[in-house]
This record gives structure tokens, C-alpha cells and sequence, in this order.
């Protein structure tokens, strides 16, 4: 059986669904048990439910039927709420009623309700299209006000550096002119922040107005500092403090998700803050921005892919484990070790690393040497670089043709199409001879298992080998396709006998050394994929070997740490949390943090499984790999001819440059812009031909899938500088979201923009994502997501495919909605996986 919108046909199967043979029949008991079996029956479509059958084993249920079970029982006033989680730990009628507290009785009419809002609900602010039209029309305004003063810094500049009269002339006034722009933009949102707001307190903004238009300008020009590259170092630190936040000594911040209301952070000595953890001290919530505190004591670990809300706190020497969060109001007491969402004591040991010595010369002689750097080498490189480009080549090609031809010229767009395949394909082979071999010298001289302290030589190499060998653009051109694992063993990937299934891996994997990650023959990673090999301390780190087991499948959003306890066969469900102690997991399936056992397949997850070896498998897979292979191509040409057409604005900006000063930059600027968004967006609808997408369940060896791989490939560019505008409920309405009015996107994501329906008012936090399909194993699944009015989603929440909110909901952060899921209106849930809090 599958969803209520999933489409199937026999294409899109392959083979018939396996009929369910149930066990003999025996009455259940009356009451809860009976009630319970009545409800079972009518969604998986039999006449009795014995009660000792097993839901995954002997009915052939899915987490998607059994979602639809509890949805059905939510809306039973006589039945107590059923959870995902209560179903896989109890999983037959029997067990279930017996697990299962009694239903409350109805309250009178003189009683509280049932279902009163949390202490810190405020009534939903609604702003009116007048003031939403406004705010976006104001947000524009100081856009192009700030493009073009940029614009006059930039011709200035470049007009003092063309009067260079030698070579180290020019370099010396391309190394003042960018130390002077470095400083500035880096100094700006400093200053920005202290004059428009002063300090952050703990308040509610309404959206939309004029204190949220000051937030915005403050948040956007916080987190595009170009300091935000120097997370990991002294230097980032001393940038939050600037911004005001209370850090003590020996503190490490290796996030680069800025916190922005940085004078409500609070962060003892020695604590350390790993990669992708959201400590923002703000979220956004039912048309209102609420700023709170974040206290973290001494010596306190946040581990990876971890989110603090507001009014949390952590005391000396606590921990939180990877994949976990804070929700509001939540405190971790001193000394104590808790993981999950939300967070729940645990005996783990997070940190595993020892100190080392760190002297206070270390610090200051590495944040000198990254300066001087970014000073005498990156920006002399790409001033020079761009200046080659767009004011040299255009010079080259008019002495090869005696004069340089017109920007209404067939030969003006002629030159720039030559130019643009040279820098675009030339880029693309000696870009991938550099990630491929660069790394693999630069990891000879770290010793794995070996630790050493922060901000020195051995910490240099390690931050290069994860910048070289994390290259987004190279995993979305080899990944969802058979190429990919060549790719990863280029970078040194430890593969075993990799048993090709032409989508071992998605366009998502990012680890710390490529050299030290191992993948089993025979599993599958969807994206969103984190090798965990670095271990730090506040003063130290190393690296060790990562391994996942053979025979695995990983679905999205996995943290793997270096200690992972999962061997063989099994399934590490969307954002599970790894265990890092106990016995090592085999032949099941781990879901939720803190995790726990499920099955690992289900009779319909099998259906395509003798498509997963024989004649029929190698003939598929060859012509999967044809279809990949004409997917890859057609992306090397979409980006060759946004290359192209990026270079023409250029060259048509330098052309006009001498006439019309600034202004010629400015507008090449927002042109630019504006063609990466459109260009993208259409070429995303080119690739469904400008039809909507479809449910499908199918294999993987199926075209319906090959065509969906394609369309990943195409996505549209999301530009950052549209979150918390009006400007990007339009984008999404470009690439086919069905949106209401008044949408605040503070940066989420859709991977299947025309399978979501988003009702008006709707708040999306950041990190946020609307997901419309999953893969397991060899199996293909999709469906329509539905919001409804008013709905809020937390920071780093994931709705899956299925999933239907009424109006009013809020989603809390770090939560996983899983798929099937029907959540009634105005309720407010929670956790991974998550349920009615």
C-alpha cells in the first residue's frame, strides 16, 4: 500500500505489490485493543486485524501506512495520541494498547482547554500586504543603494591601480586598495550593528516593520562578512566579540552559522563549538522575530549539527552530543552529558580528545599569518584575475581582429562564447587535477590518531585538505550517477569492492580527510552525508579513520561520527543520531535521536529487489548510466552557458565603463544577479518541461527516477541575499511552489519546489527543509507536502514527503516530521521523529 497521493502504475513498479497474508484471526480484547484493530483494518485495507500480527512483518505495513494509523487515531476522541516512536516499540495491537495510557475524559464546559497554548505562545502577528509590499520595496532600496556605493569604491580603486606605471606597482596598489576594501567590509557590520540596534535584548519583532527592516540589515550584513571564512580561527572570535558577545578564553567556533544576536551569547573558557551547529539566538515564529539568551559555562562541548534555541544553557563541563538541540527553556545542569531532540540525559563522553599546550603567541602569530595571506596573496590574485579577465581578454581579442568589435556585434558575443569555454573547461581540468592530487600530498604530513594543538603548521594542512577536497561543484557533477564513486576514490576514499549501483552516493558528501573515510561494498548514501574525522578540544585536535559498514543504506542529513557503532546491513534513517556507545548495530534499522531499533526493510521496500543483480540489474544500469551520462553534459553545458553569459555582462560593463563611470558596474552587478536567478529557475523548469512533478514510487532503475536525477541537476541558484525579503516568495513561485501570501523565509530549503503547498503567513526558519522524497535501497519514493496558514517551521527542522499541516502549526527546531504525517491545526510538535508536545 502507499500514500493517499502517490500515483502507481504498473510502469512505475515494475513488478505487482505482494499480496499481505495475514495470520489466523483472533478476536482482540474490548476496549482500547479492539478500538485500535478497528482503525489498523481500514488503513491497510482488511477485514480484522489479529492482534498479535505484526504491523511490519506479518501486515506488510510501511512507516507511511502506519503514519496514516496514527493520524487517524489523533482524530479518535476516544483514543489515546499514537506516535511513530510508540508504534516501532510496540509493534502489534496487543502491545500497543497495553503500552498505551488511558484517553482523558472530555472536559466540561466550565474547564481549561485540553490543548492550551505553552507559557511562551504570543497571538500570531499578521501583517498586511500594504506593509509586506513596503518592507520589500525599502529592503530594494538600500540593495541598490549599497551596490551602487560599492560600485564607486570599485571604480576608484580600479582607476588608481590602472595608474600603476610597473608590474609591483600595480601589485602594490592592488595589495592597498583590497587591504583598505577588506577592512571596510569587514568594519561595516560592525558599526552597522552598534548604530542601528545597539545591544540585543531579549524581545519580540513584529515582521514586516520598521524594527525587523533594522534586524534584517543588521542579520544580512552580519553573516555576509567576509570574517565568516575565518570560522575555526581567533579571528572569528574576536569578530563575535565585536559584535558583542561575552567570550571567555581558549574558546573554539568552528560553525559558520553566525550568531547574530550576539549580545545574548554567552560562552565560557575552553568551550568548543563544532561544524553546522545553530547557535543564532533569535528565531522566528508566527509573523514574530523573538531574541533570547544562549549561556554556555566553562569548558562546554556542542557537538556537530546541533541547534540552541533561545532561553537554553549549558553548565561547566556539560556536553551536547551530534544531532541533537535545546529547545526552549531547556538547561543542561554542570556536568552533565545529553544528546537527542530535544536533548535528554545520556552517559556518552562527547569529547575525546585530551588538551594540549596553546600559548597565547600561537593564537596571535596564525591570525597574522591568515591575514597577511588573505592580504598579499588571495587579493592581489583576484583583483588581478578579474581585471585579466574582463579588461585584458576584451583587449586580446580586438588585436587578434584589428579592432575591438561592438557590444551589438555578432563578433562581441562570438569572442566572449571562446573565452568562456576556455576559463569554463579549463577551470573544470585543472580544477579536478587539484583536488585530486593536492589533498593526497598535503595528508602525508598529518599522522592519523595523532594529536596536535590548534592554530599551528599541522592545523593549516588539515583546514586545506577540508577546503580542497569538499568541492561542491564536482559532487553535484558526478553525483546521483555511477561516476561518482571514481570521483570520491580520486580524492582517496577507501570504497573496498564497491558494488556499483549507478547511485551509491547523492550530490551531498562532505568530510574533514577523504583519506581517512571508508564506505562498505554495497551501501547507498542520499545527500545531506557528514564525515566526522576530525576530533577537537578547545586547544587540540586529530584526525582518525571514519568507517561505514558494507551492505548500509544512509538516508539524508547523517552526521557519522568517528566512533559510529553501526556494522553491517544496516538502514541510518534521515537525520538519525549515530550512536557512539553500546553494542555495534547490525542487520537493523536506526531512527530518531537519540536513536532507536526499527526494521531494517519492509515487505513493500523489497519489491524491487530482483532488479538488484542479474541480467535484468546490468541491463538497467547500463541504460541508467546512458541517461546519467546525457544529464552530466547537459549540466557541463547549462553552466558553460551561464559562464558565458556572466562574461558578456563583463565585458559589456567594461565597455561602458569609460562612459558611464560606476553606473556600468552597478548595473552589471544587478544584472548579474537577476540572470542567475531567472537563467536557474527556467532552467529548472526546462528540465520537467515545464510540467509539475508527479508521486511516484518506483525503482531506481526506473526513468522516472533518471528524469528526477536530471532535475536535481538543474536546480535553480538560490541567492542568500533573498532570505527574510518578499523577493523570495517570488523566487519560489518562479520554480513552482504553490505559495500563499506574505511567506518569511529566513533560508529554507525544497529540493521538489512543485510537489509543496505553502498557505499565507507561513514562517520558515533557517536550515529549515520541505523535503518531497526519499530513497531506500533501490526503492523511489515521492508525494505532495502541504502547509497550511500560519504554520512555522523551526531552525534545522525536516518535513518529509507525505506530510500534511494544518493551519497554526509550529514545528519546534531539529525536528523530523516524518513522512504521512497529519498534523491538526494549531497543534505545536516536536522532536526526531517528531510528535504532539
Amino acid at each position: 500500500m502507499v500514500g493517499k497521493n502517490v500515483q502507481v502504475s504498473t510502469a512505475d513498479l515494475d513488478v505487482p505489490v505482494p499480496a499481505t497474508v495475514p495470520r489466523a484471526y483472533a478476536a482482540p480484547a474490548a476496549g482500547t485493543e479492539s478500538q485500535l484493530a478497528e482503525v489498523l483494518a481500514g488503513v491497510v485495507h482488511v477485514e480484522h486485524v489479529p492482534p498479535d500480527s505484526h504491523f511490519f512483518d506479518d501486515l506488510s505495513a510501511d512507516s507511511l501506512l502506519m503514519a496514516q494509523f496514527c493520524a487517524r487515531v489523533r482524530k479518535r476522541a476516544d483514543l489515546p495520541s499514537v506516535s511513530m516512536k510508540d508504534i516501532y516499540r510496540y509493534p502489534t495491537i496487543r502491545s500497543l494498547a497495553s503500552a498505551l495510557p488511558e484517553p482523558a475524559p472530555a472536559p466540561g464546559p466550565t474547564e481549561s482547554p485540553a490543548l492550551a497554548p505553552p507559557p511562551e505562545a504570543v497571538a500570531p502577528a499578521r501583517a498586511g500586504t500594504p506593509q509586506y509590499v513596503l518592507c520589500g520595496a525599502l529592503q530594494l532600496l538600500i540593495f541598490l543603494g549599497y551596490t551602487y556605493l560599492t560600485a564607486l569604491v570599485i571604480a576608484r580603486g580600479y582607476d588608481w591601480i590602472a595608474g600603476g606605471t610597473s608590474l609591483l606597482d600595480s601589485y602594490l596598489r592592488a595589495v592597498v586598495f583590497g587591504g583598505a576594501v577588506f577592512a571596510a567590509v569587514c568594519v561595516l557590520p560592525i558599526l552597522a550593528k552598534w548604530l542601528l540596534v545597539g545591544r540585543w535584548t531579549a524581545q519580540r519583532i513584529r515582521i514586516w516593520s520598521p524594527a525587523y527592516l533594522r534586524f534584517w540589515l543588521v542579520r544580512t550584513l552580519v553573516q555576509m562578512n567576509p570574517l565568516v571564512l575565518f570560522a575555526g580561527s581567533p579571528l572569528y572570535v574576536l569578530y563575535l566579540k565585536a559584535l558583542g558577545a561575552r567570550i571567555g578564553r581558549d574558546v573554539t567556533v568552528l560553525s559558520k552559522h553566525v550568531p547574530v544576536c550576539t549580545d545574548l551569547l554567552t560562552v565560557g573558557d575552553g568551550t568548543v563549538i563544532r561544524k553546522d551547529a545553530y547557535v543564532t539566538c533569535y528565531r522566528a515564529e508566527a509573523g514574530w522575530i523573538r531574541t533570547g539568551p544562549v549561556t554556555l559555562g566553562k569548558d562546554v562541548y556542542i557537538s556537530e549539527a546541533t541547534v540552541l534555541d533561545i532561553d537554553t544553557s549549558l553548565g561547566d563541563g556539560a556536553q551536547l552530543g551530534h544531532a541533537s538541540s535545546l529547545h526552549a527553556g531547556q538547561t543542561v545542569p554542570a556536568g552533565e552529558r545529553w544528546h537527542g531532540s530535544p536533548a535528554q540525559p545520556a552517559g556518552t563522553d562527547f569529547r575525546t580528545v585530551g588538551p594540549a599546550d596553546l600559548p597565547m603567541r600561537r593564537k596571535v602569530a596564525y591570525s597574522v599569518t591568515q591575514l597577511l595571506t588573505m592580504l598579499f596573496v588571495y587579493l592581489p590574485l583576484v583583483i588581478g584575475g578579474v581585471d585579466l579577465l574582463l579588461a585584458e581578454a576584451p583587449q586580446l581579442t580586438a588585436f587578434l581582429s584589428d579592432q575591438p568589435p561592438p557590444v551589438t556585434s555578432w563578433a562581441f558575443y562570438r569572442d566572449a562564447l571562446a573565452v568562456s569555454f576556455v576559463l569554463f573547461f579549463g577551470s573544470l581540468i585543472l580544477g579536478l587535477l587539484l583536488v585530486c592530487t593536492l589533498p593526497r600530498l598535503l595528508h602525508l604530513l598529518i599522522k592519523p590518531d595523532r594529536v596536535y594543538p590548534l592554530y599551528g603548521f599541522h592545523y593549516s594542512v588539515h583546514r586545506a585538505i577540508a577546503r580542497l577536497s569538499n568541492n561542491k561543484f564536482f559532487l553535484r557533477l558526478f553525483g546521483d550517477s555511477s561516476y561518482i564513486v571514481h570521483y570520491l576514490r580520486g580524492l582517496s576514499y577507501d570504497l573496498n569492492e564497491i558494488e556499483q549501483t549507478g547511485s551509491n552516493f547523492g550530490t551531498d558528501v562532505k568530510h574533514e580527510s577523504p583519506v581517512l573515510s571508508s564506505i562498505g561494498t554495497g551501501t547507498m548514501v542520499a545527500d545531506g552525508l557528514s564525515l566526522l574525522n576530525a576530533e577537537y578540544s578547545s586547544t587540540s585536535f586529530r584526525l582518525t579513520r571514519v568507517t561505514i559498514g558494507p551492505h548500509n543504506f544512509l538516508g539524508n542529513q547523517v552526521t557519522y561520527p568517528a566512533r559510529g557503532r553501526t556494522g553491517d546491513n544496516c538502514l541510518l534513517a534521515t537525520k538519525v543520531m549515530i550512536p557512539v556507545d553500546g553494542p555495534v548495530r547490525e542487520g537493523v534499522g536506526l531512527l530518531g535521536s537519540p536513536s532507536f531499533e526499527i526494521p531494517r526493510t519492509v515487505e513493500r521496500d523489497t519489491s524491487f529487489d530482483h532488479l538488484r543483480d542479474g541480467d535484468a540489474f546490468r541491463r538497467r544500469l547500463r541504460a541508467k548510466n546512458r541517461h546519467n551520462l546525457i544529464t552530466l553534459g547537459s549540466f557541463l553545458l547549462a553552466r558553460w552557458i551561464y559562464t558565458f553569459g556572466v562574461l558578456a555582462v563583463g565585458w559589456a560593463m567594461v565597455a561602458l565603463y569609460s562612459s558611464w563611470g560606476a553606473v556600468a558596474i552597478a548595473l552589471a552587478t544587478l544584472l548579474t544577479l537577476v540572470f542567475s536567478v531567472l537563467y536557474t529557475g527556467i532552467l529548472e523548469r526546462v528540465s520537467t518541461r515545464f510540467r509539475r512533478l508527479v508521486p511516484r514510487l518506483c525503482s531506481i532503475y526506473h526513468p522516472h527516477f533518471w528524469q528526477h536525477e536530471r532535475f536535481w541537476k538543474h536546480q535553480a541558484m538560490e541567492l542568500r541575499l533573498l532570505n527574510g525579503t518578499p523577493f523570495k516568495g517570488l523566487f519560489w513561485r518562479l520554480v513552482g511552489v504553490r505559495l500563499g501570501r506574505r511567506l518569511f523565509d529566513d533560508g529554507a530549503r525544497m529540493p521538489e519546489r512543485t510537489l509543496v503547498t505553502i498557505g499565507d503567513d507561513c514562517t520558515l526558519n533557517v536550515g529549515s527543509v520541505i523535503q518531497c522524497h526519499s530513497q531506500e535501497d533501490g526503492t523511489f519514493k515521492s508525494d505532495h507536502s502541504t502547509l497550511g496558514n500560519g504554520c512555522t517551521l523551526g531552525t534545522g527542522t525536516l518535513v518529509h514527503y507525505g506530510v500534511t499541516l494544518g493551519d497554526g502549526v509550529t514545528l519546534a527546531p531539529d525536528s523530523f516530521l516524518m513522512k504521512g504525517e497529519e498534523v491538526p491545526a494549531h497543534a505545536r510538535w516536536g522532536g526526531n521523529p517528531a510528535h504532539e508536545l
